[in-house]
Formats: structure tokens, sequence, C-alpha cells
């Protein structure tokens, strides 16, 4: 019997099939993991963007209004980094998926066909020896009983020969029988010898050519498969290791951001938001008993109790008579007079002042928009087809109405604000030096009752019916020219850059409070657009102005730095 060596084959052939199966499952196991980590860092990267978005100050709030604490803009800072942070994290989904999933997925389709084509290419080679193997099988048995039946043959013809009793017809019979057998024993030896020499052929190139060149290929396609996965390895680590720099730098942002903080300078902003200008009060005069006579009730004005008809029962003469203190509650708070009278002094000026700004911009604006349907206009005018120069002229008539409107609001506001500060209608007196202040400032006082000191009502709610020795150094003060101009640049602060801008259009800037442009041209930005389509640039320490935000391409900073 030949060996079993085929079946020896066989099994070691399916042996391989079930190993290059589970490579194939493993790289399938390691793409599914890369995809989940991939959608771990999208999901991870929306959650930070939310949380960034959640906590950026909503406009018009308080949160906004904070921003100009070095704290709140350092926290600001940090949420725009966290948000730089999050985008660095959808930048390795992108790349997991892009590098390794999508690339591992193609791969492993082509992997499977060539498994496929390679276990074809074995299975048929298997099969085409086995039927080799069978043929020579049939052919074997063929010759032995070809064999059996020649010898059965040759007996019963030599038993006839021997045998005197049969004729001679039936032993020439059995003798051709005998020969007939012998020949066909002959024939089926000869292809039994065929089939085995081409058995042996076919097993030797089964064994020693076509069965090791389809293991090699699929050795060579495992360590292809085995590479491929160390790559997408070393890729993984590789996508996480390219995004370190930028993280780094938002994390040096978020450290810088946080060493801008500055304790004394947002104490500082605290204190000048909050100064109410009031002096502290004068002290209480003794009052001496005498026979028949009642001694007045003092109320201390730090008192917090300090009522209305208190403040109203208060002697004339005194000297801090009907004085407003600043720990006194608001009770107007959100709904107070169109002057801001119910206000402390310089909390009232500042709201004066920024109502007057506002008013300006809105008058600039209305400006800008007339002009440019005067420009509209006479373009109409020496070109008719473009249009009707009369449809223009209800829209200039409205805005100029509007200007003229806004104008007068300003001349009101700023009359409260010469108020506030001081300043009486005329300034023909002769100025005076600082030294020669308190000297006038009895002579001034009586001047500032008459012109300036109105009823008002103060935080509490109670009223005064004169104005403070506060006022009256004001007044004296605003008097005196020297010493104004030295106030005005103690109280003026230098605003910082919060970024730069580069001009795209040349701007004239001819209106009050703007400035000229020329296109091209780089500035530092120094107030952001508020919703009125102008923008506050500075070129030097002593240019600034407004200029309209379409004209200039804006870049703010995360840390502005201070002019």
């Amino acid at each position: 019997m030949l060996p079993q060596l085929p079946q020896l084959r066989r099994d070691q052939f399916d042996n391989l099939e079930k190993h290059t199966q589970s490579g194939i499952e493993f790289v399938e196991r390691y793409t599914k993991f890369v995809k989940e980590r991939s959608e771990i860092e999208i999901n991870y990267a929306k959650q930070i963007r939310n949380l960034s978005k959640k906590y950026q100050p909503k406009k018009n709030s308080k949160e906004e209004e904070e921003n100009k604490y070095t704290s709140c803009r350092a926290f600001l800072s940090t949420l725009n980094e966290l948000n730089d942070y999050a985008g660095q994290h959808e930048v390795i989904a992108e790349n997991l998926t892009s590098q390794i999933i999508t690339e591992l997925l193609r791969y492993l389709t082509e992997l499977k066909a060539e498994r496929k084509s390679h276990f074809h290419d074995g299975r048929k080679a298997q099969q085409h020896i086995e039927c080799s193997w069978k043929q020579l099988e049939s052919s074997k048995r063929r010759f032995e009983r070809d064999c059996k039946e020649a010898d059965r043959a040759q007996q019963y013809f030599e038993r006839m020969d021997a045998d005197i009793n049969v004729t001679k017809a039936d032993v020439e019979k059995a003798r051709q029988q005998a020969q007939m057998r012998h020949q066909m024993a002959a024939d089926s030896k000869s292809e039994y010898s065929n089939f085995l020499t081409k058995f042996n052929q076919e097993q030797n190139e089964h064994y020693y050519t076509l069965i090791p060149n389809i293991f090699q290929k699929l050795q060579e396609m495992e360590e292809r498969r085995i590479e491929r996965v160390g790559v997408s390895m070393k890729t993984y680590a590789e996508v996480d290791r390219e995004v370190l720099p930028i993280v780094g730098k938002c994390l040096d942002g978020m450290t810088k951001a946080a060493e801008s903080i500055e304790p004394k300078t947002d104490s500082k902003q605290v204190v000048e938001s909050y100064k109410s200008g009031f002096e502290p009060p004068g002290d209480v005069e003794f009052e001496d008993y005498g026979p028949g006579q009642s001694m007045k009730r003092t109320v201390s004005e730090t008192s917090l109790s300090n009522s209305r008809g208190e403040a109203k029962e208060r002697p004339s003469g005194g000297k801090s008579k009907g004085k407003l203190w600043p720990f006194i509650k608001n009770k107007n708070k959100g709904s107070g007079p169109e002057d801001f009278s119910h206000l402390p002094p310089e909390q009232r000026r500042k709201k004066l002042q920024a109502k007057i700004d506002d008013l300006n911009k809105d008058i600039q604006k209305e400006m800008d928009q007339k002009d440019a349907l005067t420009k509209m206009k006479g373009v109409y005018e020496k070109n008719p087809q473009m249009g009707d120069p009369a449809s223009v002229d209800p829209r200039i008539v409205e805005m100029a109405m509007n200007i003229e409107k806004l104008q007068s609001e300003v001349q009101k506001f700023e009359g409260w604000l010469a108020e506030v500060e001081g300043r009486l209608p005329s300034k023909s007196d002769p100025p005076r030096r600082q030294s020669g202040l308190y000297e006038t400032q009895n002579s001034n006082s009586s001047t500032v009752a008459n012109n300036c000191a109105q009823d008002r009502e103060s935080p509490d709610g109670s009223y005064t019916e004169e104005q403070s020795s506060e006022t009256q150094v004001k007044v004296a003060v605003a008097n005196t020219p020297e010493f104004d101009d030295e106030f005005d640049d103690g109280d003026e602060e230098t605003l910082p850059t919060i970024g730069t801008c580069k001009a795209i259009y040349q701007f004239e800037g001819h209106n009050e409070g703007t400035i000229s442009v020329t296109e091209g041209e780089l500035l530092y930005v120094i107030e952001e657009d508020k919703g009125d389509g102008w923008t506050r640039v500075r070129r030097n320490e002593e240019e600034e102005g407004y200029v309209p935000t379409s004209y200039v391409e804006v870049f703010l900073e995360t840390n502005a730095k201070d002019s």
C-alpha cells in the first residue's frame, strides 16, 4: 500500500486555514479598537467644546461686563485655549480614521481575497492529487483482478487438457480463454505501471513544487499582515505624538493667561468703577444744654437706617446736613431717572459720559449713512438709468431729522454732565492758581448753590437741599485751568490693545472721534465693535479714534498686550 501522505498534508492545510482566518479576525478586532478610540476622541472633543461654550460670557450680560478684570480675561483665554485643545482631539480622531481605519479596512478586503485565492489553488491541487491517487488505486485493483482471472483460466485449461473425456473443441476453447485472460492481465499491468509512473510524477510535483509554493505565498501573506498591524500600531502612537506640540502650546497659553492675572489692577478697577465721589461726613457739633431747651436727637450719617423723613428733618445749618453715604442701599436700582441723578456723583458722571459717547456713535453712524445716500443720489443724477434721485430724498430727510434729534439729546446729557462735573455756564472768571483754591471757596459756594444745587433724590430715598462741600471744591477746581488739566490727565486711563487690524479700504475720518486710515495700514485695536458698526483703533500713543468695522480686517489676540 502507498503511504497516506496526502491525508497528512491535507490536515496541515486545514491548520493553516484556521490560523490565517484567526489572523484576519485579529486585524478586524484591532480595527474595531481604533474605531472605538476615534469615537471616544470625537465625543471628548465635543464635550470639551460644549463646556467651553457653556462658560463663555453671554452678550450684554454681567459676565461680559466683568471681562475688564484680568482674572475674568484669563478665564476667557483659558476657555479659548480649551476650545483649541478640543480641536486637537478632533485631529486625532480624523487621523486615526484616515491613516489607520480606512487603510486597514481596504487591506482586509485585499487580504481576504488573496487568502481565498491561495486556498483555492491548494484545494485544487489537493483534489487533483487525490484524483490521481484514486485512478492508481483503481488500476491496481483491476490489474490484481485480471491476474487472478488469468490464473484461474490457466488452471481451468490445464484441467481440461488433462481430461481425456473432454473434447478437443472444449480444450481449444479453454486454451483461448486462458490466453485472453493473460492478455488482459498484461494490459492491466501496463496500465497500472503507467498510472503509477504518472502518479509518482504528480505527487512529486505536488509535494515539492505546488504545495510549497502555496505555503510560501501564505507565509508571505501572513508576514505582510503582521507587518501591517505593526505599522498601524506605530501610526497609532504617532497620531498622538503629532498633536503634542500644539497641545503644549494650548497649555502654555493657559499658564500665560493665569500669570497675567493682576490682583492690584483688578482691585483698582473695582475702586474706579464704584467710587461714589462723596465726602466723608463732617464732625457732629456740640449742643449745649440750656434750661427749658430739649436737646436735638443726632442721627449718625453712617447709619444704614437713615430714613427719608429723618433726612428732611435735619436742621439747615448743619455742616453735613442731607449728606448721602455710600453704604445706603439704592432703592431705585434699575429704574432710575434719565439724568442718573439717583447715582453718586462719580458714577453719575461715568453713566452720563457713556450715554454721550453712545449718542455720538449713533450720530456718526447716521451721518455716514446720510453721506452714502447723498453719494448715491449724485450717482443717480449723473446716471438716471441707474435710479431715480428723488427716491433717495425721503430717506435723507429722515436721517437729517434723526441726527438733529440725537444732537439735541447729546446737548441735554452734556448739560447734565457739566452740572455733575461742577462746570459753570460762564467761564469769564480770571484763572487762579491752586494755592488760592480754598481762599475763594466760601465766595464760590453761594454761586454754586444758585447755579447747580437742585433737589436730588439720594440712593436711599432721602433728599438733599444743598450741595456738599465736595461739589463746592470741584467747582472751584473747575475754574482753575491748570488744576483742571492735571486732574483730567490723571483720570483718563489708556485703554490696552486687544488685537490688531489691517485697513482694507481708505477712510477719511472727517468727523469728530474718527481717525483717517489708508488702505493696507496696520493699527492696534483697543475696543471691539459693540454692534454699532464702529471699531476703536490706535495708531500711536496720541492718535486714536473710530473707523467703520467693514473697512478693516480685525485680528483679536487671546492675551492683549498693554499699549
